[in-house]
């Protein structure tokens, strides 16, 4: 199965809607990121964002979440559960970028 590129030169109706989140850095600088990819562990769930405006800067891994129906972000502050994420999604990455 061959994967379709959604870009400007894409000529057939989809959903292109965008998951963007408003987050707030530790200076209370509030940045618009866009929800680029989603991976479970450990029967959590997990997303990476990346900044609207600097889409080459590094990405960031945040825990979702669930209550009473509605999903929230969560920031990872604890070390080994960082540490298994970001390994996971480093595989991930490099089996994508195998691929291409």
């Amino acid at each position: 199965m061959s994967e379709h590129v959604h870009d400007e030169n894409c000529n057939h109706d989809h959903d292109h809607e965008e998951h963007v989140f408003l987050v707030s850095d530790e200076e209370g600088n509030e940045r618009e990121m866009v929800m680029v990819f989603t991976f479970e562990s450990e029967e959590q769930v997990y997303s990476v964002l990346l900044d609207r405006n600097d889409p080459e800067a590094d990405g960031v891994i945040f825990r979702i979440e669930e209550e009473d129906g509605e999903a929230f972000l969560v920031g990872i502050e604890d070390d080994a559960e960082w540490e298994r994420v970001t390994a996971i999604y480093e595989e991930i990455a490099k089996s994508e970028n195998e691929g291409k």
